[in-house]
């Protein structure tokens, strides 16, 4: 299957499995994707994530969602930018 928004197929992973009260979700693993989970990490929304290789040279990234006091840290999460419409900012803006 060829995902045409990954970085959006992974952001809905981390929703669902969120309001599901998931304490892990697993999604296909890229630089990207593990860049922005990085991103997540230092700033405090999730509490961690893995690399784990399923066979040669096909991974996947396991994701710990983090929860204060029984409520997701990431209280919403969207794409603004999406493959269809592209939005632009300046550096100062973001």
């Amino acid at each position: 299957m060829v995902l045409s928004d990954p970085l959006g197929d992974m952001m809905t992973r981390i929703r669902n499995a969120q309001r599901a009260r998931h304490t892990v979700c697993v999604a296909p693993s890229s630089k990207l994707r593990a860049n922005v989970l990085e991103a997540l990490r230092r700033e405090g929304y999730i509490r961690g994530y893995t690399v784990e290789e399923i066979r040669a040279g096909i991974s996947q990234l396991r994701i710990e969602l983090k929860y204060n006091e029984g409520e997701p840290a990431i209280k919403e999460l969207q794409r603004v930018s999406k493959p269809g419409r592209r939005v632009y900012s300046k550096i100062k803006e973001l």
